[in-house]
């Protein structure tokens, strides 16, 4: 068993940052991939980026050059750095862990997730 536990969301205007923490726990040596989805209200969820145990990342097209997925072995801890934040941003953020050898692309690949932070950019 893995138990996620997100932190790090909050309201931001247009143009500012924020950095998302995921920090793992439980059976971490068996993760494969971890990813970060949002929800936006009345919208599916949907992928944002992902990190394989080997350090390969992915992005979803719309955040690509703004958003950056990193992790911290040591410290059992995937990041999700947003940068140049936009009000289309606007969702509930959840990690996710597979140890399933998947690429992480799809909602289904996910055996763990954690319970979302809420990140908001308005003015």
């Amino acid at each position: 068993q893995v138990q996620l536990v997100e932190s790090g969301g909050g309201l931001v205007q247009p143009g500012g940052s924020l950095r998302l923490s995921c920090e793992a726990s439980g059976s971490i040596f068996s993760i494969n991939v971890m990813g970060w989805y949002r929800q936006a209200p009345g919208k599916q969820r949907e992928l944002v980026a992902t990190i394989t145990s080997g350090f390969s990342t992915d992005y979803v097209d719309s955040v690509k050059g703004r958003f950056t997925i990193s992790r911290d072995d040591a410290k059992n801890t995937v990041y999700l750095q947003m940068n140049s934040l936009k009000p289309e941003d606007t969702a509930v953020y959840y990690c996710a862990a597979t140890t399933r050898i998947v690429d992480g692309r799809r909602v289904n690949d996910y055996d763990y997730w954690g319970q979302g932070t809420q990140a908001t950019v308005s003015s």
